[in-house]
C-alpha cells in the first residue's frame, strides 16, 4: 500500500485535540487531488468524531505546503480543469468543518498551501515561515481564495501588492498586516500552538462552534444582519448547561465542568 498522503493523529496531551499532517515530503508537500481527496475524508471523520474539539492542520519544518502540484497541472486544458471542476472537488473541504482549524505554518506557505492557511480559523506562524501567492509568475492567478480571503485579512493594497508581484513575505509581515495570530520560534511552534488547541478544546464545545459560527457570519452579512446573528446566538447559550455550569462556577469562584452540552 503506498504511504498516506495525510497523516492523522488524535491527541491525549492536549485532549480533544487531533493533528493533522501534510505528508509529500519530496515535493515540499504540494497539494494534489490524492491528497485533498485524503484531506477531505479525514476532516469530514474528525468533525464528526464527538472526542475531538479542535483540529490542528501543519506540514513540516520546511514547508507547510509550497503550493499546488504545478508538475501535475502544467499540461492540463480549460476543458480539464473546467469539466472537472478542478479545486472545487475536494479541495476545500475546510470551508464546512464547524470546528476550529487551526493552520501551524513553518517553512513555505505559498500558494494553494497560503490559500489553504487562510480558509482555518487561525493561523499560527514560526518565524522562519515564508507566505505568498506567486501564481502570476506561472500565467495563471489565484484559485483557491487568494484573491478574495486575503484581502479581507490584510486589505486591498497588500492583497494587490503580493499578488501582482508573486513575492513571498515573511511571518512577520503577515502578523503586522493581520493574516497571522502570532508568530513564535520555530523550535516551539507545535508547543505553542498545541497549548492554543488545548486552551481552545478545555471549553464548552457548542459555545466555542457558535464563537466561530459568528466570527464568520461576520465576512457574510451588514452590521446590523450580524448584530442579531451574534445576539440570537447569545441568547441560545442560555439554553445549555454548560452555560449555567460555567456562570455558576464564576460565582463560585472554581473551574468550571463543562459536559459539552
Amino acid at each position: 500500500m503506498s504511504e498516506a498522503l495525510v497523516t492523522v493523529e488524535k491527541l491525549t496531551q492536549p485532549a480533544k485535540v487531533a493533528l493533522i499532517r501534510f505528508n509529500r515530503p519530496k515535493v515540499m508537500n504540494a497539494l494534489n487531488d490524492a491528497l485533498c481527496k485524503e484531506l477531505e475524508g479525514v476532516l469530514h471523520s474528525l468533525d464528526a468524531d464527538p472526542e475531538v474539539h479542535v483540529i490542528v492542520v501543519t506540514g513540516n519544518e520546511k514547508a507547510f505546503a509550497a503550493g499546488a502540484d504545478i508538475a501535475a497541472m502544467a499540461e492540463f486544458t480549460y476543458g480539464d480543469v473546467y469539466n472537472q471542476n478542478y479545486i472545487t472537488k475536494y479541495w476545500e473541504a475546510a470551508r464546512s468543518v464547524r470546528k476550529p482549524l487551526i493552520a501551524a505554518v513553518s517553512g513555505y506557505a505559498l500558494g494553494g498551501g497560503c490559500e489553504f492557511a487562510m480558509m482555518c480559523d487561525i493561523i499560527i506562524a514560526a518565524d522562519n515561515a515564508k507566505f505568498g501567492q506567486p501564481e502570476i509568475t506561472i500565467g495563471t492567478i489565484p484559485g483557491m481564495g487568494g484573491t478574495q480571503r486575503l484581502p479581507r485579512a490584510v486589505g486591498k493594497a497588500k492583497a494587490m501588492e503580493w499578488c501582482l508581484t508573486g513575492r513571498f513575505f515573511t511571518a512577520q509581515e503577515a502578523e503586522v498586516a493581520g493574516l497571522v495570530a502570532r508568530v513564535v520560534p520555530a523550535d516551539k511552534l507545535m508547543e505553542d500552538v498545541l497549548a492554543t488547541a488545548g486552551k481552545i478544546a478545555s471549553y464548552s464545545l457548542p459555545a466555542v462552534l457558535k464563537v466561530k459560527e459568528t466570527i464568520n457570519a461576520a465576512f457574510e452579512t451588514t452590521l446590523a444582519q450580524g448584530l442579531q446573528f451574534e445576539r440570537r446566538e447569545f441568547h441560545g447559550t442560555f439554553a445549555l448547561e454548560d452555560q449555567k455550569e460555567g456562570m455558576k462556577a464564576f460565582v463560585e469562584k472554581r473551574a468550571p465542568q463543562f459536559k459539552h452540552r
